[in-house]
């Protein structure tokens, strides 16, 4: 499979394991898992013709790291985003003093005033450094990176988790812990 076919492959398992694993005719388990034989009979229903070695190297060089392969390697997850009911039994940790978040001027006015709020999926996500959220935030045009008061924000109660390709998630940041 060439590079621009990975691509277009990546994109439709992060659609399939995130957000509508009916397109592949496919079910996660609670913790949000798919049986790689079944993923990958659905991709192909689907016009994705993906071999093990082909979706063993999305996971591996996926430049997000938004997949994971169980140990055994017969089960694969989306880390994070997803819009569908999922517990990836994330531990709560303590996080870095200052985390930021990526986004454009559009959406500032609301931001300001409701807070960041996880939209269509489960958790805010925020990025240890301003390169990456500024990457997240390109996405969607110029972008405009917020520092958020994680450590008050977790003194004050609000929990953290961090997922296996360590994206910080929060349920919500409320509009005081935005010290931009």
């Amino acid at each position: 499979m060439n590079t621009k076919e990975l691509q277009r492959a990546s994109r439709f398992l992060a659609l399939v394991l995130r957000h509508a694993p009916d397109r592949a005719g496919i079910a996660l388990d609670p913790q949000g898992w798919a049986d790689v034989g079944d993923l990958l009979a659905g991709c192909r229903r689907a016009g994705h013709r993906l071999t093990p070695e082909d979706l063993r190297s999305i996971v591996e060089t996926n430049e997000k790291r938004r997949f994971a392969l169980s140990p055994d390697g017969a089960r694969v997850r989306a880390q994070q985003g997803h819009s569908v009911e999922v517990d990836l039994e994330l531990e709560a940790v303590d996080p870095p003093g200052l985390l930021f978040h990526g986004t454009v001027g559009r959406f500032l006015p609301a931001i300001r005033r409701e807070g960041l709020r996880p939209m269509n999926r489960h958790h805010v996500h925020l990025s240890v450094d301003r390169g990456t959220a500024r990457a997240v935030g390109a996405r969607r045009g110029a972008p405009v990176v917020l520092t958020v008061d994680a450590a008050r924000m977790h003194a004050d109660g609000h929990p953290f988790g961090v997922s296996g390709n360590g994206v910080w998630l929060t349920g919500s940041v409320p509009p005081g812990y935005l010290l931009d």
